[in-house]
Order: C-alpha cells, then sequence, then structure tokens
C-alpha cells in the first residue's frame, strides 16, 4: 500500500460536528477499500485567499492515509460528489509524518509569550548596507 496527504475544505455554513462527519464519512471509505487513515487533524475555520463557490471561509483538514490507490480513487470521487466539499488535494508522499503537521505546530508558537529577541528589527539595527569603502592611501610620485 502507498502513502498519501490528503486536505480538503468544507464550506464555512456548515459545523465543526459535521465537518468531522465529512472526515469519518472518507475514513469508512478509505476502510471498506482496504486502506487506513493514520491521522486526522482539523485545522480550523480559515479565510480562504480568494473566494471559492461564494465562500469566503473554509473548515480544513488534513487525512494521512495509507491505502491502495483504488480506495483514493474512490474516497476522491466522494469528495466530488459532496456539495459541503469545496476543494481537496491528495498526494503521494515517501512515509507519514509523526507528530502534529506544519499547520497546528506554528499555532503552539503564537500562544507562546513574546521575548525581547522577537521584536522586529530596525534598518540600523541590521548593520552595514554596503561594505565600507577603503581610501587609497596617496602615493609619492618621483620626478
Amino acid at each position: 500500500m502507498a502513502f498519501y496527504e490528503n486536505v480538503f475544505i468544507a464550506r464555512q455554513e456548515i459545523s465543526a460536528a459535521q465537518v468531522d462527519a465529512l472526515a469519518d464519512q472518507f475514513t469508512n471509505v478509505l476502510t471498506e477499500n482496504g486502506g487506513a487513515v493514520k491521522k486526522k487533524e482539523y485545522w480550523g475555520l480559515k479565510s480562504l485567499t480568494y473566494r471559492i463557490k461564494k465562500n469566503r471561509k473554509g473548515h480544513y483538514v488534513l487525512l494521512n492515509i495509507d491505502a491502495p490507490p483504488a480506495a483514493v480513487h474512490e474516497m476522491e470521487r466522494q469528495m466530488r460528489i459532496n456539495e459541503d466539499i469545496l476543494r481537496f488535494l491528495t498526494v503521494r508522499v515517501e512515509e507519514l509524518e509523526e507528530g502534529p503537521s506544519a499547520m497546528l505546530q506554528s499555532r503552539g508558537r503564537e500562544d507562546r509569550p513574546r521575548r525581547f529577541d522577537d521584536r522586529p528589527r530596525r534598518y540600523e539595527d541590521r548593520g552595514p548596507r554596503h561594505e565600507p569603502v577603503v581610501q587609497a592611501e596617496p602615493v609619492a610620485v618621483e620626478e
């Protein structure tokens, strides 16, 4: 079996519980076809860069999948049919990540208090913009 990562975006009008039910539905499709979902992460309701089907926000969900290609094709077919799914992307990977994904790791970084070293730097703090110009010493000319 192969490893896949799938991210789908659900409509903003549905609740987080309904998004979880959608993820469970796709998990059932995979298990019925001989696959397994190793990790399921709900990333939350996030703003979209541009409107998709008149939606400005969407619920993001990540699925780490260990399944045969036929099971993944069936899951993608179900996603195309479902009206609550705005977009989805499935990528084949060499191995599945352990622990939280990069999206959840960045969320933890926002919660920590800021330190003095995290302050924004002014231009003067960055050092000289160019290398200093070395002036040549005058050379005595013999006549």
